[in-house]
């Protein structure tokens, strides 16, 4: 049996930028829903692997209307951060609908239609939290149905031991593949390929023993001509030339690939001493497989015994929002950090846009624009309909002429 709901606000996904923005609206007396297809709170999150630990300082990993997480490390690790989600979600249990899975979203004259597995929903304004890493994003190799080895995506990274032996191929650098391999670099694997087409923007973790994210408010503050070559120089000072050590540079510099392409720059914890030691051998582009190798652009093979795909992730937003034009040729929204869409009134996307800061910071403050945006929408519209109410039960009084016509 199926249901029907009629609510002001409904935000899908639970995780942190769905919970802050529906703290933010709460906050504001504004009636919310959290849609949450899962069974519980911080579920991508507790599948990764444990020894996983955020790139960003715990001083940015704080949500709106709640304290700083107390793990006492500067970057936390999984398990501090499923702690921290499901102790923010406890606030809103009441507002959220677990196991509750949208299957398609229709635009009403005045609001949204929103059905999923448990009924239809309607509301004024939707909000979509359903973050940029929903979807793994796997190349299509030739031949990747014949290869004899294991073959996974970055987000589905094991605990590091459990390559310990193993000859390890790591498709691509950036972010999510730097993080691979400074866990790698701490493990005991036979042998480890890095094969990349672009090089990545990469950091120090620390600088002089100073937590390089602590430094994040510098990075947004500089002028955006000047990020790049701030980032260069930073990486030439901890790292050296990495070209000598097989490992090219990208043609865009690391601030213009966070501003324009959303890629924040690596950290290292290890990779570069493991690439300087010659642990690690970075080799040409992946263009095909075989039962036993990998071929590589420059015709050469490898023969690892698994390949970890760093390639990125899709929002997975198309099926839902293609029809609407909010999105670009990526699927990324247009509007993607609570800005108002005016092509699609009352549909704000949180949790899109990328920061220095890191994604909790972001998430705050997306989740403070479109709360108060919205907020002010309703004020202006309750105005709107108590002077037409005034006007009804008050309307202007006839003038009536006293005296007499001569």
């Amino acid at each position: 049996m199926t249901h029907s709901h009629s609510i002001t606000a409904i935000v899908i996904g639970a995780g942190l930028s769905g919970l802050a923005a529906a703290t933010e609206l709460r906050d504001r007396n504004i009636p919310v829903t959290i849609l949450e297809a899962s069974d519980r709170v911080a579920d991508p999150w507790r599948a990764r692997h444990p020894k996983l630990r955020l790139n960003i300082h715990r001083h940015f990993a704080r949500l709106p209307g709640h304290h700083e997480p107390r793990h006492h490390g500067t970057y936390l690790p999984r398990d501090a951060v499923v702690d921290y989600l499901s102790e923010y979600a406890a606030g809103l249990a009441s507002d959220i609908q677990f196991e509750t899975c949208v299957q398609s979203v229709h635009r009403l004259v005045g609001g949204w239609q929103v059905e999923t597995n448990k009924g239809t929903y309607t509301c004024a304004h939707l909000i979509v939290a359903t973050g940029r890493e929903k979807e793994p994003d796997m190349p299509i190799w030739p031949g990747l149905d014949e290869f004899g080895g294991k073959v996974i995506h970055a987000a589905d990274f094991e605990e590091p031991s459990s390559y310990d032996g193993k000859k390890v191929l790591v498709v691509g650098a950036g972010n999510s593949g730097s993080d691979v391999l400074n866990h790698l670099s701490r493990a005991n694997p036979a042998q480890v390929w890095i094969s990349v087409r672009n090089g990545p923007s990469i950091l120090p973790t620390r600088i002089f023993g100073y937590p390089m994210h602590r430094m994040a408010r510098l990075f947004s503050r500089t002028p955006k001509w000047a990020l790049d070559p701030l980032m260069a120089g930073m990486q030439w000072m901890n790292f050296g030339n990495l070209r000598r050590h097989g490992l090219p540079r990208h043609r865009k510099g690391g601030g213009s690939r966070l501003i324009n392409d959303g890629v924040t720059p690596a950290l290292d914890d290890g990779f570069v001493k493991a690439l300087k030691m010659g642990r690690f051998e970075v080799v040409g582009q992946a263009v095909g497989f075989s039962p036993y190798t990998v071929e590589l652009a420059d015709g050469h093979k490898v023969d690892p015994d698994v390949v970890i795909c760093a390639t990125g992730y899709q929002t997975g937003l198309e099926d839902l929002f293609g029809h609407l034009g909010a999105l670009d040729k990526r699927g990324y929204p247009l509007c993607p950090a609570g800005q108002k869409d005016n092509r699609n009134p009352g549909l704000w996307f949180t949790g899109f846009g990328v920061s220095f800061e890191g994604f909790f910071y972001a998430a705050g403050v997306s989740a403070t624009r479109l709360a108060t945006s919205i907020s002010a929408q309703n004020s202006q519209l309750s105005n709107e309909r108590r002077t037409t109410r005034a006007a009804q039960l008050d309307p202007p009084q006839s003038l009536t002429l006293k005296g007499t016509l001569q």
